[in-house]
């Protein structure tokens, strides 16, 4: 027997946007708690300020804000969309999922929904998956959300985290293209690092029990630091390759936002021209891990700094340590 399959077809993304909670918070206030100079954590990180969520800016209702400003740049009516997607690893509620929760809050109807953990790779995997979905004709229209409020997982006092992460969420609407506007997406993981970046109610192995008191992120920031000069430098090229895109036509470049002298080292050894724009929204919004890609391209869409059509290559890499990355054409 032949199994019966859909047609393929193209997939783009239609619009985006992105939810940046109230509240602004400097490197002098940060830096008080750690003390810490603001300067100082200005120059190890490239961060000036950065936003954390207030109680009332829940992951639920930032995914929801920027879900519908993105459906409305994409002119999608909610019930047009098929499948939700969420990325985010703060998210405290473990079930049901915060997609579902999203699509009812939208007033999606009938669509599928799930959540999708691979932290700061977490957007680009989601809209690995969305792109497949519409290109194999499973969903016609995914809203792929990125979100984190990741003051909720930090250790207020640690001084390797807690002045790098922040709040924030961003999203993107993904649907059928007459021309191809997603390229293929490379992804890898180095599982001899999985303990890298690790957010539990524990720090130990798998096997232990869970300890009393809430979860809490922890970092060894240079083993990551090492390991994304390599294997994340190769998945960059090799998403260039995989799109028949060359370092020259890229107009812009989105690498997740962890720390801006990271951000500089991929774009020397990349080879990237002066002409080409990298995303730079760490300066004011720190490390918001899923959510960092799609806020950081939202930023360039909305400020005209990309234009429609332009090619832009997504870079997400993180806790995994794990890392996925395709080129895109902005919306």
């Amino acid at each position: 027997m032949r199994l019966k399959t859909r047609p393929r077809r193209h997939s783009a993304v239609l619009g985006m946007g992105s939810y940046r909670p109230r509240t602004t918070v400097s490197n002098e206030e940060i830096g008080a708690t750690l003390r810490l100079g603001a300067r100082w954590i200005e120059s190890r990180s490239g961060i000036a300020s950065r936003r954390f969520a207030a109680p009332d800016e829940t992951v639920l209702s930032m995914a929801v804000a920027a879900g519908r400003r993105a459906l409305d740049r994409a002119g999608v009516p909610a019930d047009r969309v098929s499948r939700v997607i969420v990325a985010t690893c703060s998210n405290q509620v473990r079930v049901p999922a915060v997609a579902n929760a999203v699509a009812r809050d939208l007033g999606v109807v009938n669509a599928s929904g799930f959540d999708v953990n691979a932290a700061c790779a977490g957007f680009c995997y989601a809209l690995a998956l969305a792109s497949d979905a519409v290109s194999v004709g499973e969903a016609d229209h995914v809203l792929v959300i990125g979100v984190e409020r990741m003051r909720d997982i930090v250790d207020e006092h640690d001084k390797g985290t807690s002045f790098l992460f922040a709040d924030g969420a961003g999203a993107a609407v993904v649907g059928p293209s007459a021309e191809p506007g997603i390229g293929p997406s490379v992804s890898g993981s180095d599982i001899d690092s999985v303990e890298a970046v690790r957010m539990s109610s524990l720090w130990g192995d798998y096997e232990e029990a869970p300890r009393e008191g809430g979860a809490t992120l922890r970092m060894n920031g240079m083993r990551v630091f090492r390991w994304a000069m390599a294997d994340v430098l190769d998945g960059a090229r090799l998403a260039l390759t995989e799109a028949g895109v060359g370092v020259g036509d890229l107009a812009a470049f989105v690498p997740h936002q962890a720390n801006e002298r990271m951000l500089d080292i991929l774009v020397a050894e990349l080879g990237l021209p002066p002409s080409t724009v990298v995303a730079r929204d760490i300066r004011e919004t720190g490390n918001t891990s899923a959510a960092s890609v799609p806020l950081a391209l939202c930023r360039l869409v909305e400020e005209g700094t990309v234009r429609t059509g332009d090619p832009v290559l997504l870079l997400g890499f993180g806790a995994g340590l794990t890392y996925c990355g395709q080129v895109v054409l902005a919306p």
